[in-house]
């Protein structure tokens, strides 16, 4: 099942980053995006995890630039919220994640270039204050 309103070649492409998350960190829409470059924007990426089959893809390490999960059935949102925390994410008590904390600084530089990716540029908000 594909989107048609998303080129053919971005899925995989966005798996594959989405892949290179590790577990107990999260990446936003919009970062995934950056990483696959061209063509790619935070909505491509919510639409191809909404559609995601493969089981080796950690959809649920993706949300969106809040810090938060973003808005699905209840169900969903419950199952995203649940892998994180079996994988050592702590949301505070508006149900957001620290990004300075567990954010992903993105992908290796040398496997990026070698696979036609982009890295992250660093972060330019300020450290949120822990609250755990």
């Amino acid at each position: 099942m594909s989107d048609p309103t998303i080129p053919d070649e971005l899925a995989p492409r966005i798996y594959e980053v989405v892949k290179q998350v590790p577990a107990g960190c999260v990446a936003t829409y919009g970062e995934i995006a950056q990483v696959v470059g061209a063509g790619c924007d935070a909505r491509h990426v919510g639409a191809m995890l909404a559609l995601v089959k493969d089981p080796t893809v950690p959809w649920q390490r993706v949300i969106n630039a809040k810090g938060t999960i973003s808005a699905r059935d209840a169900r969903g949102m419950q199952q995203q919220r649940q892998r994180l925390e079996e994988e050592g994410v702590l949301f505070d008590k508006r149900g957001r994640i620290d990004l300075a904390r567990f954010g992903w600084r993105g992908p290796d530089p040398e496997w990026a270039a070698r696979q036609g990716y982009q890295t992250l540029s660093p972060r330019d908000e300020p450290e949120q204050p822990s609250l755990f």
